[in-house]
C-alpha cells in the first residue's frame, strides 16, 4: 500500500503516519464496525469517484443495521471523501475506505455507550485481482467454508466482523493455490466470493443470485443497468455450484474486483478457459462508465 499525505479523522485531516487508535478501541476487541469500498478513476476530466452517494448511503445503512449512530450527515461524509482526494493531490486510480468504529472509552459487549469514531483513508491502488485476471480471468475455489448465515448475521451490513468469514475462505483458496474463493450459502447455493457477487452466462443469460444471503453490491447493480440497457435477458435466481461448472462464462464483480473474469472453478474449466464475449463485452462498458467514457452514466461519477 503506497502511503498518502493525509487520513480524515473526526473531522481533521491528519498526517498519514498520525491516524492511531488506542489499543483498547471497541471495535478492536468486539469487531462491530462497518466501511466502505469505493473508487476513484482518473479520467479526462480529472479524478471522479464513482457512485459516491450509493456507497455513502451504504454506510449508513449498515451502521444502523448494527445499531452505531453515526454523527455525520450524508452530505458531510461525501465532503469529507471529496476534499481528502484534493488534499491528497492523487494523479492516478484511488481506493477509498470510510470506516465508522467504536473507540476508547468502554469495555464489554454493551457497546451503546461506545464513542463512534470515523475516518476516511484513500491510497493509489490497482486491480485488486491483477492486471492479467481482469483480461485472463482467475482460478476459484469453491470455499469449505459456508457464507455467514442470515439466522446468526446480518450480511446486508458492510460489517468489519463479518469479514472474518471472507478472510478464511480467501486464505483457504489462496494457500490451495487458487486466485479467489466462492462461498456457498448453509443451502448450498451460490451466495458470493469473498468480496465480491458472482454472474453467469447461459445461453445467452445473464444470470446472478438475489441478494438474500449476499451485500447488496453497487457494482452488480451497475452491470445489471448495463445488462437491461444493452437488452441482455438477466435472470435473478438461486445458482447451484454443479451450474457454476457448466457455465458457458462466468465473473466477479465488486468495487476492489471490478469486473474479473473467472476461467476455472474447482478444476473445471469455465467456457473455453478465458474471458467469454459477454464478459468482455460488459467489462468495456463498466469501464467506460468509470473512466467517464460513457456520458448516459455521467450522473454515476462526481468529479473532484
Amino acid at each position: 500500500m503506497e502511503k498518502a499525505q493525509y487520513i480524515w479523522m473526526d473531522g481533521t485531516f491528519v498526517p498519514w503516519d498520525e491516524a492511531k487508535v488506542h489499543i483498547l478501541t471497541h471495535t478492536l476487541h468486539y469487531g462491530n464496525g462497518v466501511f466502505e469500498g469505493t473508487r476513484a478513476y482518473k479520467t479526462q476530466r480529472g479524478l471522479a469517484i464513482f457512485r459516491l452517494q450509493d456507497h455513502t448511503k451504504r454506510l449508513l445503512n449498515s451502521a444502523k443495521i448494527v445499531a452505531i449512530k453515526v454523527p455525520y450527515s450524508q452530505e458531510e461524509l461525501e465532503e469529507a471523501q471529496i476534499e481528502l482526494l484534493r488534499r491528497n493531490g492523487f494523479d492516478s486510480n484511488v481506493y477509498i475506505r470510510p470506516l465508522v468504529y467504536l473507540g476508547y472509552g468502554v469495555m464489554g459487549l454493551y457497546h451503546a455507550k461506545a464513542p463512534v469514531n470515523v475516518a476516511i483513508a484513500a491510497w493509489k491502488w490497482g486491480a485488486y485481482l491483477g492486471e492479467e485476471g481482469l483480461e485472463r480471468g482467475i482460478r476459484v475455489k469453491i470455499s469449505s467454508f459456508a457464507r455467514n448465515s442470515v439466522k446468526s448475521t446480518m450480511g446486508k451490513a458492510k460489517a468489519v466482523g463479518n469479514y472474518l468469514n471472507s478472510q478464511m475462505a480467501k486464505y483457504e483458496a489462496l494457500i490451495a493455490g487458487y486466485e479467489e474463493a466462492l462461498l456457498l450459502d448453509d443451502e448450498g447455493f451460490v451466495a458470493e466470493g469473498s468480496g465480491e457477487c458472482l454472474f453467469i452466462v447461459r445461453d445467452g443469460r445473464l444470470i446472478t443470485p438475489p441478494n438474500d444471503n449476499s451485500l447488496e453490491s453497487i457494482t452488480q447493480d451497475t452491470i445489471l443497468q448495463i445488462a437491461q440497457a444493452k437488452g441482455i435477458p438477466i435472470e435473478r435466481r438461486r445458482i447451484t455450484r454443479d451450474e457454476v461448472y457448466i457455465a458457458d462464462e462466468a465473473f466477479f464483480t465488486g468495487t476492489a474486483a471490478e469486473v474479473t473474469p473467472i476461467r476455472e472453478v474447482d478444476g473445471r474449466t469455465i467456457g473455453n478457459g478465458s474471458r467469454g464475449e459477454m464478459t468482455r463485452e460488459l467489462q468495456e462498458a463498466y469501464f467506460d462508465i468509470v473512466y467517464g467514457r460513457d456520458p448516459t452514466y455521467a450522473h454515476m461519477l462526481t468529479y473532484i
